[in-house]
């Protein structure tokens, strides 16, 4: 598919107001997605396990005006308050989006939108965010286009998302969702997420993602100027080329269920991930000495009890521990016992492997 297959060529319904909710989840990458093209496109692919209880809810009410407005009209509110810094995230999102949706400057949207988690807490509200938000948009698209396929439905909701954030495109579909080209997985696209299509071991259902808050704060460069800053990376053509090759190798560890290669794959990109950072011109450090400690503890800990726990980092300095379902009883003990004192105000949030978006 390209962009244009996404550009409507008319509507059938005219839709005067109404109102859609629904829910989206954050995601957690596997092989990781550092770097990026024009339109939001990623310069190398990326896989992630979709979560079930971290999410956000966004409803988004809607009234034709009298006459289109040159500005887009909206309105934002987060978590029932004004939300003014919000503000011009929405309206990137609105130019960016235009093409696909042209409806956008005929209407008045009331944007009403909740986490099911702390704010800044290092889970990506900008990928639950930005999913639930296009998802929203979708309802009104299909209602005035009843003929849109269930199929297509996703993919545009995932090809508008990934324009808001380029990692809210794999929070639309779950439990394992792929985003970018690669040789080796059929039909996938670097315009949108699909369902990871192949086998699936039955040891990765259910998967856990306990998620270590050691930092609340906001973080001392954005990832999009993290990103910017991979296009005269001197490692960039190697990491890309190695996120590649993580991706075929995490296809056969899915099919076999090998968790010790799980293991290697998943730590080795969250370190790479990080080490991008660290050699990139400026550099920067988004590490905590606690993340450093974390990390130390759980490779103590599984050297010590055989286990098949790991960690994995997103763009800052929080912990997702990942596990296995039948291993769950003695790592949350563990995460108890030696790693909650790691964390800012000893919090951390109990998650799961989830299957995607739900309207509401």
């Amino acid at each position: 598919m390209t962009e244009n297959d996404f550009v409507p060529s008319g509507y059938s319904h005219q839709i005067k107001s109404g109102k859609a909710t629904w829910s989206a989840p954050s995601n957690i990458a596997l092989v990781k997605y550092w770097g990026k093209k024009r339109n939001q496109i990623p310069a190398n692919p990326s896989i992630s396990f979709t979560l079930d209880i971290a999410a956000t809810t966004t409803s988004v009410s809607y009234a034709k005006l009298t006459q289109s407005q040159g500005p887009f009209s909206f309105e934002l509110f987060f978590e029932g308050n004004p939300k003014k810094d919000f503000e011009p995230k929405i309206e990137t999102f609105f130019a960016r989006v235009e093409k696909y949706l042209p409806f956008l400057r005929d209407y008045h949207f009331i944007i009403e939108t909740s986490n099911s988690f702390p704010h800044s807490s290092g889970i990506a509200s900008s990928a639950s965010g930005m999913s639930a938000l296009a998802l929203c948009l979708m309802d009104l698209d299909r209602q005035m286009n009843p003929a849109m396929t269930s199929r297509f439905f996703k993919k545009k909701a995932s090809f508008l998302s990934r324009l808001g954030s380029g990692s809210a495109c794999r929070s639309i579909e779950g439990p394992i969702v792929q985003w970018g080209d690669h040789d080796d997985t059929e039909g996938s696209s670097d315009l949108f997420g699909i369902g990871y299509p192949y086998k699936v071991h039955n040891v990765f259902e259910n998967y856990q993602d306990t998620i270590l808050l050691v930092d609340k704060g906001q973080k001392q460069v954005s990832s999009t100027v993290g990103h910017d800053l991979m296009h005269n990376h001197p490692f960039a053509t190697q990491r890309f080329e190695q996120a590649h090759n993580n991706l075929s190798e995490l296809q056969q560890v899915f099919a076999n269920g090998n968790l010790d290669r799980f293991i290697a794959i998943v730590e080795s990109e969250a370190l790479t991930l990080h080490a991008m950072m660290m050699t990139s011109h400026p550099y920067f450090i988004l590490m905590k000495p606690n993340t450093l400690e974390i990390i130390n503890k759980i490779w103590a800990f599984r050297e010590a009890n055989k286990a098949h726990v790991c960690f994995t980092l997103d763009a800052g300095a929080n912990v997702h521990v990942l596990y296995p379902e039948h291993e769950k009883d003695i790592t949350l003990q563990f995460i108890k016992n030696e790693l909650v004192a790691y964390c800012e105000n000893q919090q951390y949030l109990c998650d799961k492997i989830g299957f995607g978006a739900k309207k509401m």
